[in-house]
């Protein structure tokens, strides 16, 4: 089976644009739907314990860490989007790439948005999640979370599995072969072979 061709970077660009809006709006949609619909930090059981929703306004990041420095949680986003952006214009033609960077830049973007229209306001926005799954922490703190979040973390997973499978962002792969030395052809006693 023949492999299939690098996308040109227009493409690959077009692909990272369209997934990274696609998840930006499904974000933002089901944030404005919990907003509308559901209590103020209270849970409400959807599959028992395995799933229910909790409704807050996280002013830091995962598990609430660092809840006073929310200008930061603005600005690294805000960094990571503009690298991710700078690839899909200049490096990217892998498919495999262009789709985990467009999926990973939408979920960025959606808890962007929410730092910077929500309130208390402009950058210092809390980022709305609500989504609560207590049996997946394994006896850590139940992380409340929302569908950028989990863009975020399972590509990011997804990127660390093509960068450690060789699979470069132009679509060649790493060569795992190791360049001879004209040296080695001699045996460890000195002789030729």
């Amino acid at each position: 089976m023949a492999a299939k061709r690098p996308l040109r970077r227009s493409a690959a660009g077009a692909l990272i644009a369209i997934l990274a809006v696609t998840v930006l709006a499904a974000d933002q949609f089901t944030k404005h739907l919990a907003l509308e619909n559901l209590p103020y930090a209270e849970t409400v059981p959807v599959l028992g314990d395995f799933l229910s929703f909790y409704l807050i306004g996280n002013p830091g990041a995962a598990f609430s860490f660092g809840e006073g420095a929310t200008w930061v949680f603005t600005l690294a986003p805000a960094i990571v989007a503009v690298i991710i952006v700078w690839l899909a214009a200049t490096r990217v033609s892998s498919r495999l790439w262009a789709v985990g960077l467009g999926l990973l830049l939408g979920g960025v973007l959606g808890n962007l948005t929410d730092r910077l229209i929500r309130e208390p306001g402009f950058a210092v926005g809390h980022v709305i999640d609500f989504i609560n799954t207590p049996w997946m922490w394994l006896g850590f703190p139940p992380a409340i979370y929302n569908i950028a979040d989990i863009f975020i973390v399972s590509m990011m997973i997804g990127v660390a599995i093509l960068v450690v499978s060789g699979l470069r962002m132009d679509g060649t792969r790493e060569s795992r072969a190791v360049e001879e030395d004209p040296a080695s052809d001699a045996d460890p006693a000195g002789r030729a072979g």
